[in-house]
Formats: structure tokens, sequence, C-alpha cells
């Protein structure tokens, strides 16, 4: 059993300036979902050149490392996802991102640096460690079907007692960890509905079948399925985002699209909504003389923290960083592929905070000027090695 908790201080602060200069790295040179190709060459060899880590790919473009202890014990997983977005930075960095409409505006480049922190530190008490650690540096987090999925697939799982993931989050001051009891996440699915009428001109809409005026009637018809379909006890969110349609002002058009989003944490209720939203579209549709095509896509679970790792974590959190930086908090209606990887084993993921004390000062994810503040960083790599230490050294 690792007792060295002032030694293992010292070997976290050592690595603090690299991680923040690892982090900056992944920021000047973003890569999208599917493609990122240098950033898992740059982890598998920064992997190898710490020595003691096992140095696979996986997949194309995710990176497998196995510490595996001089002493039997458990297996642990800690994940970190490496995938950008389709967004053009406005930040103004000094590291901003050098590839034109692509930018880490999810933290994602501050999870990769913050585990190869980690997998540093516990590298070098390899001849310590009572059993295995497995670091997974995960592809496509933001793009369905998931990076996720795939490495379940490729067979990171096989053999793990438990998975231990952790998200920055701009809009939590830096370092409060905020840590959820069971779901954590919603079910997120999407949907596509198009509309086929019948165009005409716009001074004569009695000889055409106009596809906005019906698609108008079925956003308002989705729009009131929450409210009046799902108990008002269960969390659950519709949003049509998308609705596009039309050339001309003086032309009724053929068809029109519109798309969103489903968040959901209960079961039958997900399973339900792509019914009642068929009702709708079918409905409407046919009264008015148009046919439909509906495509609804089952995307990412809710994320679920199993209790007992929880529990474990959140003790560690308290221990660590002490109670006044733990906050228990609720499930958020975003959505996370992490759950793919807790569906298979326990799971544990939590938001560490990673923004300014000042709320007008934090741009939300997705934004194009979202930012992390650096001094977070340290504090995950301590999270990800504490959290493993407990859970091997845990009877």
């Amino acid at each position: 059993m690792i007792e060295k908790v002032v030694d293992i201080q010292k070997l976290v602060e050592a690595v603090e300036e690299e991680v923040v200069e690892w982090r900056r790295h992944f920021h000047e040179n973003p890569e999208l979902s599917f493609k990122e190709f240098e950033t898992s060459n740059y982890v598998f060899e920064k992997l190898q050149a710490f020595g003691s880590i096992e140095v696979s790919k996986v997949t194309p473009t995710s990176v497998l490392g196995r510490i595996v202890g001089s002493h039997p014990g458990k297996v642990v997983a800690l994940r970190a996802d490496m995938d950008a977005l389709p967004i053009q930075e406005e930040t103004g960095l000094p590291f901003a991102s050098k590839n034109k409409d692509i930018m880490h505006a999810c933290g994602h480049d501050g999870h990769t640096a913050m585990l190869l922190g980690a997998a540093k530190v516990l590298s070098q008490l390899k001849d310590e460690l009572k059993g295995e650690i497995r670091f997974f540096f995960q592809h496509a987090e933001e793009h369905f079907p998931g990076g996720a999925a795939e490495m379940v697939k490729a067979g990171v799982t096989e053999g793990i007692d438990g998975v231990i993931g952790l998200h920055l989050a701009s809009q939590i001051p830096a370092g409060k960890f905020f840590v959820c009891y069971g779901p954590v996440t919603a079910g997120t699915d999407a949907f596509d509905i198009e509309i086929q009428g019948k165009g005409g001109h716009g001074s004569a809409p009695f000889a055409t079948v106009d596809p906005i005026a019906i698609g108008v009637q079925i956003v308002n018809g989705i729009n009131q399925i929450i409210s009046r379909k799902v108990d008002a006890s269960k969390r659950a969110v519709i949003s049509v985002t998308k609705f596009h349609g039309g050339t001309a002002n003086n032309i009724i058009p053929d068809r029109v699209t519109l798309g969103g989003t489903v968040r959901t944490f209960d079961p039958e209720i997900r399973s339900q909504i792509p019914v009642w939203i068929e009702q709708i579209t079918k409905g409407l549709s046919e009264a008015h003389d148009a046919s439909y095509q509906l495509n609804y896509q089952f995307g990412y679970s809710s994320v679920v923290n199993e209790e007992k790792i929880t529990a474990l974590v959140d003790q560690t959190i308290v221990e660590t960083f002490g109670e006044s930086n733990r906050v228990i908090a609720e499930a958020i209606m975003g959505g996370e592929d992490f759950s793919a990887f807790s569906a298979v084993a326990p799971g544990c993921f939590v938001f560490l905070g990673a923004g300014s004390e000042k709320p007008e000062e934090n741009y939300p994810h997705h934004h194009p000027k979202f930012d992390v503040k650096e001094e977070s960083l340290i504090l995950g790599v301590q999270y990800y090695v504490q959290s493993a230490l407990k859970f091997l050294n845990e009877k």
C-alpha cells in the first residue's frame, strides 16, 4: 500500500509546468472527432517516454496506456477525451488554435494534459502499485456514435473493476469539484423531419400543400410533448433547433426540414418520445395531404455514477482538497459518452471547476471564447492520481 502522501504530492507538483505546456500544445493544434491523428501520436510518444507504461493504439486515433503494478490487485481505468469542435476560435490567446474553424471549446485539451500528467506520476510508482491502472485517451467524444463505444468494442474495458472520469467546467469556480450520486448527464438523442408538400406561387396558397405551415404546426405540437405527456416530476427536454425551407419571398416551397435534440433520464420516457413525435408528425402531415420522413437517432445514454466507487472518489476529493471544495450536485441535461464505459464497469464521473469567481468572465462550453483557468489543471492531475491509488488500495 502506498502511504507516502507527501512524496506523491511532490511528484504531482513536479509535473505542473509540463501539464500546462501540454494543454497549450493541444489547444494550439486541435483536431476534430475521428481525426485526432497528431494528437494521439503525441500522447503515444509521451507515454512511451515516461517508461513503465505499456502503450498501444486500440483504434486509429485513440491510445491505451497500462501500468501493471508489481503486486496483484484490482484494475482501474482513468479516462480523458481528446477531440475538438468545428468552431473558429475568438479567445485571442497567444496559443490560440492554428487550425481554421477548429477549436478546443470544451476543455478536452485540459483533460488530455491532466491525464498525461497523472500517467507520468503513476509511472514512477509502478514498483509500489498493487493492481493495474489503464489510461483511456479517447477519441471522438463530440461526435456520435462516439469514441468510447469503439474503445469498449476494442476490448479496453475487459477485466476492469472501475472507471473514473473528469470534465472541466467553465461555469464552476476553479478548484471546486461537483459530485453526483446516480445520474450525472442525460440521455442525448436527435431527430430530423422532412415534410414533403406541393410548392407553388405565394399568391395562390390554395393551389399548394404548404410544408412551412405544416412544419410550424409540427413544431408547436412537439413543444407540447413534455408539458402534456411527461410527468412533471420527471426531467426531460425537447428542443427544435433547426427549421429550413424556402428560397424566395413569393414561392411556397415543396418541402421543409426541421430537427432537434431530446434529453431524458427515464428509459421509458426516452423510448416513448419518438413515438409521440411520429404521431404528431404523421397526423398533421396526413391532415394536410403532405408526406413526411422521420429519422430518430438514439445517442449517448445517461451517465450514471455507481454508488460505491462514487463514495470512494467523493471521500478522496474531501481528503485531498477539503470538504469546502466538494459540492454534491444534481445531474445536468448535457450528454457524455463516458456512459459507454460506465455501462460495463462501475464508474464515477465528476466536474472540476475551471472558471472565474466572476460569472460574467466565463464563457459557456462550445463558445468561440471558451477558456479554462490553468490553475485547475494540476488539481485534475491530483484527482486522477489519488482516486486511482485509493481505488487500488481499498479492500
